[in-house]
């Protein structure tokens, strides 16, 4: 059964400059930013006084850069609420959103050997960044460690998808409404998650099947892929050497669902490949693994790889002027030269 659809104020809320932070906050229930060198929020008593001390802190900075990142910490603490929404992109999992619900209230404590700023918060689901509509992808790319998010409807939308619907609001892939949330943007990972979108709009289906198959060519392998229909749980064989009979053999299963794909599947592909005697095994799963399915996979992380969709269009980009005109004209990329801005996190 679904789960009651409550809209509440989103917050987005990252766990490291790279993500060091994500594995912790999920496990243990928290939501936690760094600004490390920022004590106990709570001896500040008004924004103002946290405003002075971290220009104090660093004479050289902006007063514009000081309030800017006191008004995030100020938001963690004074703003955010018991049962707001949380939105975690993962930076260690680039296909991935963790949605979640505040619990309790701001902590300054003890994690492992430092002291950290927290909130308690049930992590209830994690959904590939397609889930969502352009516009709402465009707020979380702000390059800030916590902010609200409220246009475009975000709080109905996102609590739509935190309970297990579709967001009601997907819009036209491309369009980028102005969003004064988002006033400087991470322009590599708005052009990535276009690429995500067409990549899902044009090769759904079998057509994933045949895109990864190119990929895997690309990559010097050579193989056969089942037709349409019933795979038998084998959907690519490939192997090296002009005939594809040379080490390693590799079976591949491509998963285009829109649900994440379980340990069932992995066990099976395992199955298949002691079947066809193959040596390596590649799970293609466009959104992405259970934890259970990846917890498993850990133990055959040196014969069976899994790819998500951030995984897939990686390895596009990898193999892109290796890749078949065919597929070229049916996903037309070119590069571009972008400036790398500093994220506004502590």
């Amino acid at each position: 059964m679904a789960k009651e659809l409550t809209a509440r104020p989103v917050w987005l809320a990252r766990a490291g400059v790279h993500g060091e932070d994500e594995e912790m906050a999920l496990s243990e229930g928290l939501a936690i930013i760094g600004f490390r060198d920022v004590g106990d929020l709570n001896e500040f008593r008004t924004l103002e006084d946290l405003v002075a001390t971290l220009q104090a802190a660093d004479p050289e900075a902006s007063i514009h850069r000081a309030a800017n990142l006191a008004r995030q910490l100020w938001a963690f603490r004074e703003e955010m609420t018991v049962g707001d929404i949380v939105v975690l992109p993962r930076k260690t999992r680039p296909g991935q959103i963790a949605l979640g619900r505040v619990q309790g209230p701001y902590e300054y404590r003890r994690l492992g050997e430092e002291m950290r700023h927290i909130r308690q918060v049930s992590w209830e689901r994690t959904v590939p960044r397609s889930a969502f509509g352009q516009d709402l992808l465009y707020s979380f790319r702000a390059f800030m460690t916590v902010c609200r998010i409220s246009r475009n409807d975000a709080e109905a939308r996102v609590a739509a998808v935190l309970a297990g619907k579709a967001d009601p609001g997907l819009v036209a892939e491309g369009k980028f409404p102005t969003d004064e949330e988002a006033p400087i943007l991470d322009i590599a990972q708005a052009a990535h998650d276009q690429i995500i979108a067409y990549v899902r709009k044009h090769f759904t289906g079998h057509d994933m099947t045949r895109l990864v198959a190119a990929i895997l060519e690309a990559e010097g392998f050579k193989g056969t892929v089942s037709p349409p229909g019933p795979d038998r749980g084998v959907d690519i064989l490939a192997g090296r050497g002009p005939l594809g009979l040379d080490q390693p053999v590799l079976c591949v299963q491509v998963k285009a669902t829109e649900e994440p794909t379980g340990v069932t599947v992995l066990r099976a592909l395992q199955g298949t490949m002691s079947s066809f005697r193959a040596t390596q095994g590649l799970l293609v799963s466009w959104s992405g693994f259970t934890t259970e399915a990846l917890r498993e996979a850990r133990q055959h992380a040196f014969s069976i790889s899994l790819w998500d969709q951030s995984d897939l269009v990686q390895a596009i980009y990898r193999t892109y002027e290796r890749l078949s005109p065919e597929i070229q004209s049916e996903l037309p990329l070119k590069r571009i030269w972008t400036l790398v801005l500093e994220e506004q996190e502590g």
